[in-house]
């Protein structure tokens, strides 16, 4: 694989590197959270639950589901997705120091009248490669 770039806390990589997308492309990269990503998403959400201000035996806080789904919404952004839908499966907690590897598979990739839809499937695994969230999104490229 070959990474195309480095930005902050991600690291991108794609099996195949292409000007556009296509079916079967998976896109790849990772993402390693920290104590300051929860508390600015808390602060953001208002999602204060013990477990993400409290940190465990271990030191860590338990990252919100909503702050691990920002993985897979990262290829929308980078393609300038407008998302119609989200499905997320959470299979685990993600913690503070958890570096999460997503694959985003795309699916679908239509060019109509003036638009283009997208369908993706994606799959997060941590550091230890344990699944800690699947799910799938769609819409329309903009």
């Amino acid at each position: 694989m070959e990474v195309i770039r480095n930005e902050g806390n991600y690291l991108f990589e794609v099996e195949e590197i292409n000007v556009s997308l296509k079916v079967g492309d998976i896109i790849k990269f990772e993402r390693t959270f920290t104590v300051e990503d929860v508390k600015g998403f808390t602060k953001i959400s208002g999602d204060e639950g013990s477990h993400h201000v409290t940190p465990d035996e271990q030191g860590r806080l338990v990252i919100q589901g909503l702050l691990t789904a920002t993985l897979p919404t990262k290829v929308g952004g980078d393609h300038n997705v407008l998302a119609r839908t989200m499905n997320f499966e959470f299979l685990r907690p993600v913690f503070t120091g958890d570096t999460i590897i997503c694959e985003v598979t795309i699916e679908r990739f239509e060019k109509q009248d003036n638009r283009t839809s997208i369908s993706a499937s994606f799959l997060c695994s941590n550091q230890n490669e344990k699944e800690v969230m699947k799910g799938n999104f769609s819409g329309v490229i903009l």
